[in-house]
């Protein structure tokens, strides 16, 4: 089956396209410097952990104000394609973070850290990637809003089936914290969006810019509350996170061809799987386990948006 052609956008949404391709494109770099500067002053943002979550709405209502009811349309259109996307995503990574967790033999805290990260649904950033690789961007958005409005009834139970052996976890309080960082703020993005879609359409060339700089803060807490253990484990954890994120590209490419969705939504398949909301890993891992277990999350947020720049990169060199 052929991936159907996105519906054309408004002028306005062209603008908050370009933008999103040139804030996605500087997001590594950014969330490079913020991380080092987190690791250099961790003492500058000592007890600004809490804010993560406020932080973490932010990105996500900027989200649910990008959205339209054509996002919902496409589930409708396509059924079979999206939640084939949906089990791929919550099948293949967790998954692979707990085999991962257990191949390289991870510490309790790091352990937890990397299979809460595959637990999260899909990142920010997946749909611009997407573009970038020619890939059907139509799919990419609905499995990512799925993903997103999902996660509160499959992340909790996710994360203590498979980080329950390492560490507590309190999925009742994951519920209710996903429903404040996540879903609340999505919906009342959406609203907005809804009602004043005129005015809001002015805004979006800004809010791409202002999700990147958002998580790079919180990158830079993150990193700041675990920097004496970055140096002995930041390895260890890169290993982790690099395999995690290149299986999950391969296997969710994998999926989307083998059930011959064609080749655009196999290259949508592979971002929708492979790019993770790592934001709200780092702040579930913060607020549930400790700084520490957060540090996958804050390694999974640089590399994730490298590594998938340079397959869209690849991807958009090759034919559809």
């Amino acid at each position: 089956m052929m991936s159907e052609r996105p519906e054309p956008r408004s002028t306005d949404d062209a603008g908050g396209d370009r933008s999103a391709r040139r804030a996605v494109t500087v997001f590594p770099v950014l969330v490079l410097l913020a991380g080092a500067l987190g690791l250099l002053l961790p003492d500058g943002f000592a007890g600004w952990g809490e804010a993560v979550p406020y932080l973490l709405g932010v990105v996500m209502f900027c989200m649910g104000v990008t959205m339209t009811p054509r996002d919902f349309r496409g589930v409708a259109q396509r059924p079979w394609a999206v939640a084939l996307g949906l089990v791929a995503h919550y099948v293949i990574m967790p998954g692979l973070g707990w085999a991962i967790a257990h191949l390289l033999s991870l510490p309790p805290q790091l352990a937890a850290g990397v299979i809460l990260v595959g637990c999260a649904p899909s990142g920010t950033a997946s749909n611009v990637v997407t573009y970038l690789a020619r890939g059907d961007v139509a799919l990419s958005v609905s499995v990512a809003t799925v993903s997103t409005l999902v996660a509160p009834l499959v992340t909790p139970p996710l994360t203590l089936l498979l980080a329950g052996a390492y560490l507590p976890v309190d999925a009742g309080s994951m519920v209710t914290d996903i429903l404040k960082t996540v879903l609340l703020p999505v919906l009342a993005g959406l609203v907005v969006r809804l009602a004043a879609g005129r005015y809001v359409a002015r805004a979006l060339p800004v809010l791409p810019w202002l999700s990147a700089l958002t998580v790079a803060v919180i990158v830079t807490m993150v990193v700041a509350g675990s920097a004496g253990a970055i140096k002995s484990a930041a390895g260890l954890v890169f290993v982790a996170v690099v395999l995690h994120n290149g299986l999950g590209l391969a296997l969710g490419y994998g999926a989307g061809r083998l059930a011959r969705l064609g080749e655009p939504a196999g290259r949508a398949m592979a971002f929708e799987v492979g790019m993770q909301n790592s934001g709200l890993a780092a702040s579930l891992a913060t607020a549930h386990f400790s700084p520490l277990a957060a540090l996958p999350a804050a390694i999974f947020s640089v590399w994730h948006n490298v590594s998938g720049a340079l397959t869209a990169a690849w991807f958009s060199r090759r034919p559809r």
